[in-house]
């Protein structure tokens, strides 16, 4: 399994806005396939609506989705730790 950042555009409600989400895949076919997934099952969007501008591999240590998190997370504790700054409250 790796970790990918697809960005792209989607309808959420009445207009359209720039998405990012990190995702947990074997292939970049297959974040691309959960990501239509994701999408359409919260904001009920068609995937034909869905614009998916580019699809990266990426460092799970500098992603702050949890299930990227928590599906790597030995990977990130050997290595000492995340790469993205914490957020304060």
């Amino acid at each position: 399994m790796q970790a990918f950042r697809i960005s792209g555009t989607a309808p959420f409600g009445s207009q359209r806005q720039k998405f990012s989400m990190d995702i947990v895949a074997s292939s970049s076919d297959d974040a691309e396939h959960r990501c239509y997934s994701i999408i359409g099952s919260r904001h009920k969007a068609n995937r034909r609506t869905i614009k998916i501008e580019s699809v990266q591999e990426i460092d799970p240590r500098t992603s702050s989705e949890p299930m990227v998190l928590n599906a790597f997370r030995d990977q990130i504790e050997a290595a000492g730790g995340t790469i993205a700054p914490q957020e304060e409250e």
